[in-house]
């Protein structure tokens, strides 16, 4: 076998090991988006559109309910950047993630008082920020597990393009976590309405079995789905007094 037929075989390999993986975890942030919508009135993942709910309740008068809106948009924010910090200290980055998403939403199911509607609307929204540190790219391509209006429009301009004769087919791959998502919501919906209490502890659930599956996945592979954490000294300029003998 030569090199170049052997490297294309291991990236063929990382590709559809990525895109189980983007399928798998955005199903379970489909399910949980939509059983967090039905838990709370609002989303817990899709920060578009809480972004334009807290622009029309400020704009209604109704500031409590923007200002609630605008902290789990921080919220979100911050469990996208732990999640990094997560994924970068864990040798097993997926799993350590999925993990700590999954105890979240575990912890988020056992709230079950009315005292800690808010407290559990906010820890689900942290995990589903930090649940788009376990894959950042495949070969390059980028991937958003918990919002796909990048992604269908990524896929709209690869048909544009295909249109014009340019015959790269890699915008396919951006149905993916649209079809994972739209299945997830589907089924968080659904089971939301037969199972009302438990719901989250069925996603967390599930969250825990794709990271545990994770495991079987090269240690290797781990790193190629995450960009790069560059440290500052890459990039410090030399002082010209360092170059003088």
């Amino acid at each position: 076998m030569t090199r170049a037929r052997r490297r294309n075989i291991i990236r063929v390999q990382r590709t559809w090991t990525g895109l189980g993986l983007v399928a798998a975890i955005s199903f379970i942030a489909g399910m949980t988006d939509a059983i967090g919508l039905r838990l709370s009135g609002d989303f817990v993942s899709f920060m578009t559109g809480n972004t334009t709910r807290a622009a029309i309740a400020m704009a209604d008068g109704d500031l409590n309910h923007g200002l609630i809106l605008l902290a789990a948009i921080l919220v979100f924010v911050l469990g996208n950047a732990l999640g990094i910090v997560v994924a970068h200290l864990v040798p097993r980055r997926i799993f350590g993630v999925l993990a700590s998403v999954s105890l979240l939403l575990a912890l988020g199911a056992m709230m079950q008082a009315p005292a800690l509607h808010f407290l559990r609307f906010y820890t689900v929204v942290l995990a589903m920020g930090m649940v788009n540190a376990t894959v950042e790219h495949i070969e390059g391509l980028p991937i958003g597990l918990t919002y796909v209006t990048g992604a269908l429009s990524r896929l709209g301009r690869g048909i544009g393009r295909f249109i014009l004769g340019d015959r790269q087919m890699d915008w396919r791959i951006q149905l993916v976590p649209w079809l994972g998502m739209v299945s997830g919501a589907i089924s968080g919906a659904l089971l939301g309405i037969a199972l009302p209490q438990t719901a989250l502890i069925v996603a967390a659930f599930l969250t825990m079995m794709v990271a545990l599956f994770s495991l079987r996945i090269r240690r290797a592979l781990h790193r190629r789905y995450n960009q790069r954490v560059i440290r500052p000294s890459a990039h410090r300029p030399i002082h010209p007094s360092a170059t003088r003998k």
